[in-house]
């Protein structure tokens, strides 16, 4: 079928692939998406929580440079969009209270507390009483807990459906199909092909296919993301307005070695996650998930159980080798990768859409996403790109048998 030609082509129309096309587009360039179902994706699961000091872990400092400065851009970037489209984002600086439920929980909370300390964040240490005073509806054997004013919140559908307008009143081109496979003509990215087999040409191609990503044929075996899926469960509560106000700001624990958050939404939502679980494509949500969910979210707010039961949903995380995303020019002349991006994707939406445009624009990545090129996983450029040609020129990849739609 005929092409069609585009300065940028970007694959994957969840919130990453959108707020790159969008940043894209804003800075002059012709840019189209292909996605069935632009706006859909991990974010339709996702809890929203822009949490960079709570999500904070042990062996990812680095990553937490980049969540701060997502972080401190998202007031702006919320504001410009909403201005733009018109649209509520559900953005809330309600902050986050971590709390413990019995003495291990406690001194891991401590633990965490000092890693804060040492990495110049701002959380304060309460006790017990005062985490039950702050939030009434918390269990009377809560020990402790972290006060972080500074995480806040984003609603993650309404962002997604916010991208979507904004990518439209910028002249981003949605082609709705699948990306059947990466097309590479002397040793360079030049479009994809469809599902239908149309072919989408552009200058640069840019995969931001979040789990999917490490799935597309016509990629060199050496460059395809280190890309895996995490299966997490969600479920979502309603708050009647007889119980309101039921919890004033994210809440979340570790409840016998599992996460659980609880995200109060202002329309009386209240997002409860999520296992993680390493079950391959699995989207299944199970009653084992929904259980130990509903178990350990009863533990830290009991009242939860006379809440109505609205949606149970299971999605996909791009989970990496290291937990941090792959943001910029790959291996491969021509492509770029935005993936990856593991639990943090809602709250890295601003920084990537900012280092996606840039890198587009000059061909290199700011200092702040630096640490975060597909580079540190891949072969050298030179290398990648001869042998893409040398299966080009034989009319054949060692991926023919698994040419997996994204």
């Amino acid at each position: 079928m005929s092409s069609r030609t585009s300065d940028v082509l970007v694959i994957g129309g969840g919130i990453i692939g959108l707020v790159t096309a969008w940043r894209a587009a804003q800075r002059g360039l012709a840019t189209a998406l292909v996605d069935p179902a632009p706006g859909g994706g991990a974010a339709q699961v996702a809890a929203g929580m822009l949490a960079a000091v709570t999500e904070l872990h042990y062996g990812e400092e680095t990553l937490l440079a980049l969540n701060l400065e997502s972080a401190r851009r998202y007031p702006a970037f919320a504001a410009e969009l909403t201005e733009l489209t018109g649209h509520d984002l559900g953005y809330r600086r309600c902050g986050t209270l971590a709390v413990a439920l019995d003495a291990d929980d406690r001194a891991h909370l401590r633990e965490l507390h000092l890693l804060q300390q040492r990495s110049g964040l701002g959380s304060e240490w309460l006790s017990g009483r005062e985490c039950r005073r702050l939030e009434p509806m918390l269990a009377p054997g809560v020990r402790g807990g972290l006060r972080v004013d500074g995480d806040h919140q984003i609603d993650p559908r309404r962002l997604a459906a916010a991208l979507v307008a904004a990518c439209e009143r910028a002249g981003v081109v949605f082609h709705r199909a699948w990306a059947q496979r990466l097309d590479v003509v002397r040793d360079r990215a030049t479009g994809v092909t469809t599902a239908d087999g149309t072919a989408l040409r552009a200058d640069r191609v840019v995969l931001a296919a979040g789990s999917l990503s490490g799935r597309l044929a016509g990629v060199p075996d050496e460059l395809l993301p280190p890309v895996r899926p995490v299966k997490g469960q969600v479920l979502r509560l309603t708050v009647p307005r007889r119980y309101a106000p039921f919890l004033s700001r994210t809440v979340r624990a570790v409840v016998r070695g599992s996460q659980v958050y609880l995200v109060p939404r202002e329309n009386g939502e209240l997002v409860v996650g999520a296992t993680s679980e390493e079950l391959g494509w699995d989207t299944t949500v199970t009653a084992g998930g929904v259980y130990e969910l509903l178990r350990d979210a009863h533990e830290l707010v009991p009242g939860i159980t006379e809440l109505p039961l609205t949606e149970t949903r299971a999605g996909l995380r791009p989970g990496s080798p290291d937990n941090a995303p792959l943001l910029g020019p790959s291996g491969l002349p021509g492509l770029l990768l935005a993936t990856g991006h593991y639990r943090n994707g809602v709250l890295l939406t601003p920084v990537t859409g900012d280092v996606l445009a840039h890198a587009l624009v000059t061909g290199e990545l700011p200092e702040e996403a630096r640490p975060f090129t597909p580079r540190r996983f891949g072969a050298a450029p030179g290398e990648a790109a001869g042998r893409a040609g040398a299966r080009q020129e034989h009319g054949k990849t060692t991926r023919e048998e698994v040419e997996q739609p994204v």
